[in-house]
């Protein structure tokens, strides 16, 4: 395995603690303490406490990870839309 590489896994936020950092319960069982990667903080993607997300953590420190993936909810998407707009035509 090469220095570079990362593991990923997937987990439930249990937690948030303070300074950006988040309580990450994995599917595999094991909790760890995760901060938000870059990308997320740049697009503002907020992270909130019984999200699923995708942890990468380094095979050398199996303790600490860092968030790259918030998933998308299931039921966000089944819900009702309100009605859309009438569109007007610019002359």
């Amino acid at each position: 395995m090469a220095k570079e590489e990362l593991i990923q896994f997937d987990g439930l936020v249990t937690e948030i603690l303070p300074d950006a950092r988040f309580r990450v319960q994995l599917d595999a069982g094991h909790e760890i303490v995760a901060y938000t990667a870059g990308k997320m903080k740049k697009f503002r993607i907020k992270t909130l406490a019984g999200d699923r997300v995708t942890v990468e953590m380094s095979p050398y420190d199996l303790e600490k990870g860092r968030l790259i993936y918030r998933h998308k909810e299931e039921r966000a998407s089944t819900a009702r839309r309100s009605p859309a707009r009438a569109q007007f035509r610019r002359r």
